[in-house]
Formats: structure tokens, sequence, C-alpha cells
């Protein structure tokens, strides 16, 4: 089985080390990984500002960077989204590029998604002895629908004590440019998110999505609080059993 890493802007750019990881679990698990280089932004900053032509251009480009991709995986539920729901709906009414979109659509699947749906495990041999809660993100359980994967995969992690996260479907006000456009409202939230993370008792807050991660260990920092944050792969690749 052949997968190509989508690696997103944020994991590109800000945390590389996750790219590492996902290539990491995926290589241990028989699968052979390529990083096509021409890929870029999937254009969803773009699309979610208005700029529909703009995104069209972002997403043309990386429909070529992974046209001959028999799978693609992308740590993060919101590009997966991105690419899964809202590319056929862009190109509706151009036959060539819509059935190119479709097809991309068909094959991209989120880090957690293809684990456990599409090869099959739940269980990386993965080992770490600390307690933690997992943050659901919005595009991620609400695009996808995908919500069981990563706490299945994170349920078999030997001394890993995962704590019930109040909450944890609600947004932690990042949500791209709302996060500078709606600063105010975007702070409010996520000081919620930290209140109830807090509550937990957890040493470390666990997510699927860089955005969602970046904003709350930015204001964790900011405020002064000791609590980890790390990507699920992150998780699942430094604790791998050897």
């Amino acid at each position: 089985m052949k997968v190509s890493l989508f690696i997103t802007c944020l994991s590109d750019i800000f945390f590389p080390e996750v790219g590492r990881s996902v290539v990491s679990i995926l290589e241990r698990n028989g699968v052979e990984v390529d990083v096509p280089l021409t890929q870029t932004c999937c254009g969803q900053p773009a699309y979610n500002s208005g700029y529909v032509k703009d995104a069209r251009k972002a997403a043309k480009q990386t429909i070529k960077a992974f046209q001959s991709s028999e799978y693609v995986v992308a740590p993060s539920g919101s590009c997966a989204a991105m690419v899964r729901h809202y590319y056929p709906d862009m190109f509706e009414g151009d036959p060539e590029w819509s059935a190119k979109a479709a097809q991309l659509a068909d094959k991209t699947f989120e880090f957690t998604e293809f684990v456990v749906r599409v090869l099959g495990i739940d269980d990386v041999g993965a080992v770490c002895e600390d307690s933690a809660a997992y943050h659901q993100s919005c595009h991620m359980s609400r695009g996808l629908g995908v919500r069981s994967e990563p706490v299945q995969l994170l349920s078999r992690v030997e001394g890993l004590e995962m704590k019930e996260l109040p909450y944890c479907q609600d947004c932690c006000g990042f949500g791209g440019t709302f996060a500078s456009k709606m600063s105010a409202i975007s702070e409010a939230m996520v000081d919620e998110k930290i209140r109830h993370l807090e509550s937990t008792g957890a040493n470390m807050l666990i997510g699927s999505d860089m955005g969602c991660l970046m904003n709350i260990a930015g204001r964790l920092r900011r405020t002064g609080k000791n609590i980890q944050t790390m990507h699920i792969a992150e998780v699942l690749a430094k604790g791998m059993a050897t």
C-alpha cells in the first residue's frame, strides 16, 4: 500500500515533527510513504474568507500534486474535510475539475481515520506514562464524522491515563481567520476550554488538528499554565514500543 502525505501548511511550517511521526507510524505498519513536493496550501483560508476564485487556484495545485497517489493522508481533520467536502462544491459546473476533485476527495483521509478504518489497526504498540485529555476539533468531528478513531488509538496506549474532557466537542476558538477577526470572542472560548482542561487534572492535552493545538498552547503559555499539548501522531510515535 502506498500513501502520499498531505503535510498541510501548519505542520510543514510549525509542526514538522507531526509529519515525521505520521510517516514513522505508517512505515512501521508496512505502508510506503511519499511526500509530493509540489503540494501547497489546500486553499481553506481563502475559501473561508470568501475568496473562492483564489481558493480554486490552490485547490487545482493540490489536485495536481496528488493525482497519481493511491491514498492521501493528512494529520489534520480540517484540511482533510476541506478536500473531501468543499473541493467538489468549488468545481460544480466544471466537468473536468469536478471529476478530478471528486477523485481526490474519495482517496483523502485524516490520519487516525486512515489507521483505524483503512489499515484496520487500533493499537500501534505505543507506551506513554502520563495523564491526558483529548480535544475534538470541529472540522474533524462535524465535517468528517471522525470521533471514535482517535479515542480508540489512545485507549490502547500502555500507561496513558485518559481523562474525560468536559465539553470536549466545543470549539477552542481558533476557527482559522475567526481567531483574528473575532479575537475577543476567540479568547473567551479558549479560556473556557482551558478551564475545562484544568478541571480534569491531566498533564497533557492531545488533539488531531494543529490549528487547535497552536491556539490552546499559545493561550496556555500566555497565562502561565503548565500543561503540555501534543498531536496524537506524536504521542503514538514517540511512545511506540521497540
